[in-house]
């Protein structure tokens, strides 16, 4: 049996945790530079306030509703996610984090029946322990663990946990789930689907395999069986290295100095050496995009890109600002003002075993262990500590009105608790 353990509107609640006075009042957190809503609380949801809509469409109803208001502060819901995930660890040794706010759980040798009442103190362990109420979907396959889990935030009565294994309820629940919400049916799949007439998980489980295999492929075959009960993906403890990086901002104001964007996108450049170094991998290609404001009344959006292959696999820094520099000076149009921008690694493979280049000039080992310091200082003292000449003295810098403290994170926020 799997389970799947999903925090309860994750960002919001992180700053619930911290100020009480937040408990049943619409809650929203914000993207990078205060763009786009990116986390909203169930009352903020109740308002009509959606997915990805951008702050200055909603600011009034904002103000109208009472609703608090944060800026993205993702180093403590980093945190805040690891003692969520060392609680789940503690209860259920077999985990496998699935995102910043959802983990996958392999119940071993466990009696189903008695699997409901287990899950249910799982939830209540994670909530007294970090403030983060979570609701645990349990099923046979990862997949029908994911529809249990939704089931579980739509009736608080569950109290945290829906466990279902037998089939006369797994059958019901199938019948009245909409198939576009099935995890790893996607939008192009799901319009298909309903136009053959299959609008329920049921109505998929009962197209044949020759079918789904044709139309959707392996992956779509798997989610069939998977729904049938038939388990298809296992548990993976171990990290999965990511096949593209990519670092994007949206910034506070539209930027059309060729100098800032070039400092900018080299911040974003320095940020993908890093998750590149972190999960031991080199890249093959850099890309460099840059997008206009497209809320512009008077202006038609431009998408300017530009993408470079490298003749040698890297992961410096040094290289990838390089590369983003010429890039940049290709794509970038004077007069223009853009609103993103951003930075995108990919033909990816590990670090170990790469083809060396005969004329390649730069010292690879000598970049290696100046990357290695780079990181090991940056860790230590703070990002940032050390960085590229091209980024400037003054590092990018997020416009985030709303920022909440780091509790858990800086010294100088921790609560004090008066008695």
């Amino acid at each position: 049996m799997y389970g799947l353990a999903d925090c309860n509107n994750f960002y919001a609640s992180c700053e619930r945790v911290f100020d009480p006075s937040l408990a049943g009042r619409p809650v929203v957190v914000l993207s990078n530079n205060d763009g786009c809503v990116i986390a909203r609380s169930n009352e903020a949801k109740a308002l009509g306030i959606g997915m990805g809509v951008p702050y200055f469409q909603i600011r009034e109803l904002a103000a109208r509703g009472g609703v608090a208001v944060f800026s993205s502060n993702f180093v403590l819901y980093g945190d805040m996610s690891e003692r969520v995930m060392d609680t789940l660890r503690s209860l259920v040794p077999r985990t496998e984090v699935y995102s910043i706010d959802e983990a996958f759980l392999c119940f071993d040798q466990t009696d189903p029946r008695a699997l409901g009442e287990f899950g249910r103190r799982i939830a209540h362990t994670v909530r007294r322990n970090t403030g983060i109420p979570v609701s645990l979907g349990i099923a046979p396959t990862k997949t029908l663990a994911k529809i249990a889990s939704k089931l579980c935030k739509q009736y608080p009565k569950l109290d945290g946990c829906c466990c279902m294994y037998r089939q006369k309820d797994i059958e019901k629940v199938l019948r009245g789930f909409p198939v576009g919400d099935i995890w790893g049916i996607g939008r192009r799949h799901a319009e298909r689907l309903r136009r053959r007439g299959v609008a329920t998980a049921w109505d998929f489980t009962r197209l044949t395999p020759e079918w789904v295999r044709r139309e959707m492929a392996v992956t779509g075959l798997r989610t069939w069986q998977e729904l049938r009960g038939e388990p298809c993906f296992g548990l993976e403890t171990a990290p999965v290295r990511k096949q593209q990086i990519c670092v994007s901002r949206t910034f506070a104001r539209d930027i059309s100095d060729p100098e800032e964007l070039r400092r900018d996108l080299t911040l974003f450049a320095a940020r993908c050496g890093e998750k590149l170094r972190g999960q031991g991998s080199l890249c093959s290609e850099v890309r460099v995009f840059l997008l206009t404001n497209r809320f512009l009344a008077d202006a038609e959006p431009r998408y300017d890109t530009a993408l470079a292959r490298l003749p040698v696999p890297t992961d410096s820094t040094l290289d990838l600002s390089r590369e983003v520099g010429t890039l940049l000076r290709r794509i970038v149009r004077p007069g223009t003002a853009y609103k993103r921008g951003g930075v995108i690694l990919s033909e990816l493979q590990g670090a170990d075993g790469v083809q060396a280049d005969l004329f390649d000039a730069p010292d690879r080992a000598r970049h290696t262990r100046l990357m290695e310091t780079m990181d090991r200082v940056n860790r230590r003292f703070g990002r940032n500590m050390l960085y590229v000449a091209a980024q400037g003295r003054d590092p990018y810098a997020m416009h985030r009105e709303h920022l909440s403290p780091g509790y858990t994170t800086d010294w100088n926020d921790i609560i004090t608790v008066r008695v």
